[in-house]
């Protein structure tokens, strides 16, 4: 299985209702995100990158909002846990993009700070 990471500005802070998570307010700055795809990563990637989506995965609640933007995208040939794991940053929203995750990862989306 392949990982990616998403690397994520987002410009002004919003207030964005995430699937069946919650209401949560994410503050202006830079994010990660760690996804993983069994097959085709490179269309799971492509996907995140189209605007009009139906929202399918949290990530889609957070990149629909006007001031969000993807800067990076990263392949990896590393479990999408363990990359997770090691990268840095703060959980600004318990069980986004892992509430399958058995791995204690917490979020797979990760605040790195301000802009």
């Amino acid at each position: 299985m392949q990982s990616y990471q998403l690397h994520i500005t987002l410009k002004q802070p919003v207030t964005l209702q995430i699937g069946k998570l919650g209401l949560f307010e994410f503050p202006a700055g830079q994010y990660i995100y760690t996804g993983s795809a069994k097959t085709n990563i490179q269309a799971r990637v492509q996907r995140h990158l189209r605007c009009g989506k139906k929202m399918h995965w949290h990530i889609d609640y957070l990149l629909a909002a006007p001031l969000a933007e993807i800067t990076a995208a990263e392949l990896f040939e590393e479990l999408e846990c363990a990359l997770n794991q090691r990268t840095p940053g703060q959980i600004i929203v318990r069980g986004f993009g892992s509430t399958d995750c058995r791995n204690g990862c917490g979020s797979h989306l990760k605040f790195l700070g301000t802009i």
